[in-house]
């Protein structure tokens, strides 16, 4: 050891302990805070300066925990040791937010929950209010850490914990510091009720116990697949009046952001055990958190930005920083889901709904673009909610057609700042995309098929008209897209079309309809494949098992919304694709109404569709619910 060494050691052991301590947590907030804003979208250029911010704080970790008890006799909280494992548990969730790369989640959670079971933030809560808001932060943010992981369990743990705290936070404080913290509290409750344990039997994500492993894929001809492509990015965004959302991620988002990831190696299963618990909840047993460690022989999760109400500038940014990363075997996938445009004068409504965007004003810290201390106090936004919107007076099974042929994220009053165009996605048709659009106006982006600039782009639409689901009160406001949720978990949708919820079907019911659809989902695959006339277009993206699945899926929901009675012959109920499919999935061959008689046969439910007289009632599927 050098002198020069020998002498700044015997420095550094002159000052205190505390002193050193302080000096370490300034250095972690001033980097911490440089971070904060930056946006989830720009992967690569952060990624060193990341590493160097978890690098100081896992030397202010390992420091406070070789000399807590000389800290503690220096006066250190425990609330600020619980401070530092929540701005670790934030560096984490953001960066599992920017990769995609579920091991970062996963130590999102570790941390989180250390932070739960050793109550670093309830001594003293209820004595100062800074504290307190400090817990319900935590909260809110293992919260979300946790409705990403699938953790149901801690999920309904943690709300019952948010509704305790925030009811005695009323009585001890002033009533008007934390009506906000009510609204969040409604809004995670809202979301639980729409995204129910019946959908979630199945894990939405790509699990090898139940879909195909990606190496037994049918392989498609040269000839007809030119290329062979990977998802290897996707572009999420939901924006609709009043929809079901936590924070800024919403339910239709949630749904693809779960079904392009992984299912880790086996613990949807291990964990759920596949028991039923009361009111048809599934019941949960503790999970090793090494379970969540993905297969390594699987690759990466496709990234994901999963923006909220995004302005167009804001939206084309995105697309373009991402387009510039993209691999030259990679797919960019773009989901947008919202209401068509309007003309300023068609609707007038007396809609509610400003208690439920008024809970942004706290949860944006914790979610999407920003990470704040919890020292930093948020400010209040100018809400949309209050804006004519046509789908809130919509009537079940109608149809609206005054959009303008865009579609709508944010206030109307905005004019085109929040208008999203066909034409705004063909300059990126450079790279290969795959659209889906979620919407009343989804016919108007059949304009982008033939303007292309390079690559011919996969489009899957929505019907026009989406026909109204479950009770006479429900809509996508209290249960999701209906397109969005036969592309995520098919089965369950097929179910609520028929008015069948999860108390109503037995499970071994519900596993032999499983199979029944796996099984056609796997014939169509393989007719694909083997088709002499599938369009390159498809041909290039079916080795890919997430963009499969979804083509499938698309297949299926074309199929059940052709022959379902109450929208047979009515195209404005009819999802398209284009460019076209092969005849030999059209919804009118025999395989397709095979597939289609069969689960509706398992239901009972056979006069619900349309059917041709060469199609013959399977005998030998087994009864199982009532319908």
């Amino acid at each position: 050891m050098s002198q020069q060494q020998m002498n700044n050691n015997t420095s550094s052991s002159n000052i205190p302990v505390s002193e050193r301590y302080w000096t370490l947590v300034d250095k972690a907030d001033k980097k911490f805070s440089k971070i904060r804003d930056l946006p989830y979208y720009e992967r690569n250029r952060y990624d060193t300066y990341f590493y160097k911010v978890f690098k100081v704080y896992t030397q202010l970790w390992k420091f406070q925990q070789e000399n807590r008890q000389k800290l503690v006799e220096a006066g250190l909280k425990r609330w600020e040791i619980g401070e530092i494992a929540s701005r670790i548990g934030q560096l984490y969730y953001g960066q599992y937010m920017r990769t995609s790369e579920a091991s970062y989640l996963s130590e999102a959670y570790i941390f989180y929950e250390a932070i739960l079971t050793r109550e670093y933030f309830r001594e003293g809560s209820f004595q100062d209010f800074n504290l307190a808001n400090k817990q319900l932060r935590f909260l809110a943010r293992f919260l979300m850490v946790c409705l990403v992981l699938n953790r149901r369990e801690m999920v309904h743990q943690l709300v019952n914990q948010l509704k305790m705290l925030v009811d005695e936070c009323k009585r001890t404080f002033q009533d008007t510091d934390f009506k906000e913290w009510k609204l969040v509290v409604q809004e995670i409750v809202r979301f639980l009720k729409a995204d129910t344990a019946f959908m979630n039997i199945r894990p939405l994500r790509y699990s090898l116990v139940l879909d195909p492993h990606p190496d037994v894929l049918p392989h498609v001809a040269a000839p007809v697949a030119r290329k062979n492509l990977r998802l290897r990015d996707a572009v999420l965004s939901s924006y609709h009046h009043n929809e079901v959302k936590f924070s800024e991620l919403t339910l239709d988002t949630f749904r693809m952001l779960q079904c392009l990831e992984w299912e880790p190696s086996g613990s949807f299963y291990l964990s759920a055990g596949g028991k039923s618990g009361q009111n048809g909840a599934l019941g949960s047993s503790p999970i090793n958190h090494s379970q969540d460690i993905a297969d390594p022989t699987l690759p990466p999760n496709p990234r994901k930005a999963v923006l909220y109400r995004p302005s167009l500038t804001h939206f084309i940014a995105v697309l373009a920083t991402i387009c510039e990363e993209l691999p030259p075997d990679g797919v960019l996938l773009v989901y947008l889901s919202a209401s068509g445009g309007t003309t300023g004068h068609t609707l007038s409504l007396s809609g509610s709904g400003t208690g439920i965007n008024t809970a942004e004003n706290i949860t944006r810290d914790f979610q999407s673009h920003t990470i704040h201390s919890d020292g930093t106090s948020t400010s209040s936004m100018s809400s949309p909610s209050n804006s004519p919107n046509p789908s809130a007076s919509q009537k079940k099974g109608d149809c609206i057609s005054y959009h303008t042929g865009c579609l709508q994220f944010g206030n109307r009053g905005s004019g085109g700042l929040n208008c999203i165009y066909p034409s705004d996605l063909i300059p990126f048709t450079r790279r290969p995309l795959f659209v889906i659009i979620e919407s009343d106006a989804s016919e108007v982006f059949k304009a982008i098929s033939g303007a292309e600039k390079g690559e011919r782009a996969a489009l899957l639409l929505s019907p026009n008209c989406s026909f109204p689901i479950g009770s006479s009160d429900a809509s996508r406001h209290s249960v999701g897209s209906l397109f969005t949720i036969f592309l995520t978990a098919p089965l369950q949708a097929f179910c609520l079309l028929l008015g069948i919820s999860g108390s109503d079907i037995e499970m071994d019911t519900y596993k032999h309809a499983e199979s029944l659809l796996s099984s056609s989902l796997n014939d169509w695959g393989l007719k694909l494949a083997t088709s002499d006339n599938v369009d390159p277009v498809w041909a290039q993206i079916l080795g890919d098992p997430f963009l499969r699945r979804f083509l499938l899926r698309f297949i299926f929901c074309r199929a059940v919304l052709t022959l379902f009675v109450q929208t047979y012959n009515k195209e404005e109920f009819h999802p398209e694709c284009m460019p076209a499919l092969p005849d030999a999935v059209s919804p009118r061959t025999s395989a397709s109404q095979t597939a289609v008689v069969q689960l509706a046969k398992l239901f009972h439910a056979t006069k619900r569709f349309v059917f041709t007289e060469a199609i013959p009632l399977p005998d030998h599927i087994n009864s199982g619910t009532r319908s």
